[in-house]
């Protein structure tokens, strides 16, 4: 016989433990209707990196809280990989991340293609190209650049473009989408 009163407790348990790890945040803008939509009771990122060869795969939303330790993973993962700067990752770009991956019902994670960005290497790639901006929301951990093979970047953009969540640029010649959490705007072709 199963002493279910034993499991309860263990679950209570876990879920008491994942509440203490996680800091509560909300979107502070007036879209965040919108901008939640596909973001669920659980959310997750999966995300693979050309330039380190790492990979993420975690869950860092359970029932309205960040979890503290997934989100410093993130925060790792998305970090500056040429001078291995770390910054935090504002939770509403990883939120508008993970919401457009479910909207595109994928499972194949993103290719990061650039997240955050230190100073040094926003100015090294404004050197090398005029599409980099002189004040990046890269700089600030608000900003993404994303590719998916399974999906084209019109398919990327569009799915970003629902959760009026933040800006979105489409790079149909890099084949990548650009995602941040500033103002509501697009760009690109």
């Amino acid at each position: 016989m199963t002493d279910y009163s034993s499991l309860s407790m263990t679950r209570r348990a876990l879920l008491g433990a994942f509440t203490a790890t996680a800091v509560s945040a909300a979107p502070t803008f007036t879209q965040a209707a919108g901008f939640l939509r596909g973001g669920g009771d659980i959310r997750r990122i999966k995300m693979t990196s050309p330039r380190t060869g790492e990979s993420i795969d975690t869950i860092y939303w359970i029932e309205g809280e960040y979890i503290k330790d997934a989100v410093r993973e993130i925060n790792l993962f998305m970090r500056d990989w040429r001078t291995n700067d770390i910054h935090n990752i504002d939770l509403r770009t990883i939120d508008i991340m993970a919401a457009s991956h479910n909207l595109m019902d994928t499972n194949e994670p993103y290719l990061l293609l650039s997240g955050y960005r230190s100073p040094k290497t926003n100015a090294m790639l404004r050197r090398r190209s005029s599409g980099v901006a002189k004040n990046s929301r890269h700089l600030r951990g608000q900003a993404a650049d994303l590719r998916l093979s399974s999906r084209s970047v019109n398919q990327m953009y569009r799915a970003a473009m629902s959760c009026k969540g933040g800006g979105v640029g489409r790079y149909s010649g890099s084949n990548f989408v650009h995602m941040d959490c500033g103002p509501i705007r697009s760009w690109g072709r």
